[in-house]
């Protein structure tokens, strides 16, 4: 086997693993280095055209960095942000490339942003399998989590944060002062601190954050959720609900908040009602005086990272086909956006439109927005759900586990994947003798088939290579 380069995919439609190989070659030019004036990472992850980090872009790049089989490092631009951290504990969202100085904006005075670097470091550990960093890091995300408490929580035990801590531009929630998305997210931070507590086999730490993560979706059920639309909604400053219905509520499927009731209800939306657009998922829903068809920001446009909140958020409910369906919708439409009928040129977008292909179109015409090659997003779809949702593979290295999840079994698989120092292939063929999995690994690991609906088994797949009919499981 290889032992250098990415993982190749296989996949009957050849359209997508081209988009995934370029991918990877179009990331080589998103490799920055730190200065001594601004003490960032060596080599470091980030969009070229920025002159700042901005910490919800470094979260969500680390779950496809973590595919690259170590020839890009994932945890750098985590770490410019954990290196900057200050003596309250406090980690500002954007830092100036030039000097490393955090940038604050009237918007966002304290410059938060959301806390998700306990959700991708957990993750990160499943990919990688590095207990010790772990260790490591847990005091800085402790830290961090106070000072949002000390400086954002409020009596009612919700956290009352800025509109433009959540990344969210021009959303019509402009009488939001307790945010859903917010909320849900710390609680996000909160299962996975906790989380990380269960892997170090330390007690204290795992109860003491399980019981904030408790409390929080309490009062998130308590407060945020309409009994009588089934949604979760913004509260305003005097705790009325905010009859806004964007993207931003599902959040709370990844935050495991809604009962198996109301999860359905919400999942309705996307599957039936308010959300559902030709390209998944739209931030902001059809049945709004002010979506656009156009997109026009967060006025209706598809985010591909917001797409892969929802897709994640699906799965904690075990809806992997519908996150799997949406994935293929999602994307066609970035293929077809790439190669456009005619002589017009393509290419890869921050944002796309929710009814037709093509980028979202912004509301001032000399707003740079979409972005052109945002990766930082983009390559969530064309790699990490690639990956997850259409081949269907789930990699826990500490537990020495792959599950393949597939509602059914197609021409697919992956070719040296690296788990660890241990390289294996996975490949589903047609036979004479019916469907085939090939596998070949360095070393024993337990492999879960899982066709939706119709088998599941468990088998130790030992070194070497390998084959099993599925008829014969």
């Amino acid at each position: 086997m290889a032992k250098t380069g990415f993982p190749i995919v296989h996949f009957y439609d050849q359209d997508f693993v081209d988009i995934y190989n370029k991918t990877w070659t179009w990331l080589y030019d998103f490799w920055k280095k730190g200065t001594k004036r601004n003490a960032l990472q060596q080599k470091y992850f980030n969009y070229p055209n920025s002159n700042y980090i901005n910490q919800y872009e470094a979260c969500f790049s680390t779950f496809f960095l973590v595919y690259s089989n170590n020839m890009f490092p994932p945890f750098a631009a985590l770490d410019n942000f954990y290196s900057k951290q200050e003596e309250s504990g406090a980690i500002r969202g954007l830092y100036s490339e030039e000097d490393g100085k955090p940038i604050l904006k009237e918007d966002n005075p304290e410059g938060v942003q959301p806390p998700l670097f306990s959700w991708a470091e957990y993750n990160l550990y499943h990919k990688i399998g590095i207990k010790k960093r772990l260790k490591e890091i847990l005091p800085t995300l402790e830290k961090y989590y106070t000072w949002l408490e000390a400086t954002f929580q409020k009596e009612n035990g919700l956290y009352a944060t800025p509109l433009a801590s959540v990344e969210m531009g021009n959303t019509p929630r402009e009488k939001a002062y307790y945010l859903v998305d917010f909320n849900a997210m710390q609680a996000v931070n909160a299962l996975y601190i906790s989380a990380i507590g269960d892997i170090l086999n330390d007690k204290e730490i795992s109860f003491k954050y399980k019981k904030k993560y408790f409390s929080l979706k309490t009062r998130i059920n308590s407060l945020m959720w309409d009994k009588d639309f089934g949604f979760y909604y913004d509260l305003d400053i005097e705790g009325n609900l905010v009859k806004v219905e964007t993207i931003a509520s599902y959040w709370t499927l990844l935050a495991e908040i809604p009962n198996e009731d109301k999860a359905n209800i919400m999942i309705n939306k996307l599957s039936k009602d308010e959300f559902v657009t030709e390209n998944p998922f739209p931030s902001l829903s059809t049945s709004s005086p002010l979506f656009s068809e156009d997109g026009h920001g967060f006025r209706g446009s598809v985010f591909p990272h917001l797409t892969f909140m929802v897709v994640k958020g699906l799965e904690k409910y075990a809806r992997n086909d519908l996150a799997r369906e949406c994935t293929i919708r999602h994307l066609y439409f970035i293929l077809d956006t790439l190669h456009p009928d005619g002589e017009k040129k393509g290419n890869i977008y921050e944002a796309y439109l929710p009814m037709r292909e093509g980028p979202a179109k912004p509301i001032d015409k000399n707003d740079k927005f979409p972005r052109e090659l945002f990766l930082n997003y983009t390559a969530l779809s064309t790699i990490t759900l690639m990956i997850e949702n259409v081949i269907g593979l789930y990699i826990s290295l500490p537990r020495k586990t792959v599950d393949w999840i597939v509602p059914t079994i197609e021409i697919m698989g992956i070719e040296d994947l690296s788990l660890k120092r241990n390289m294996i292939t996975i490949l589903a063929n047609k036979s004479g003798r019916g469907w085939e999995i090939r596998l070949e690994s360095e070393k024993l690991y337990y492999f879960t088939i899982n066709i939706i609906g119709v088998k599941k088994k468990t088998l130790p797949i030992p070194s070497g290579k390998c084959s099993m009919l599925i008829d014969k499981l």
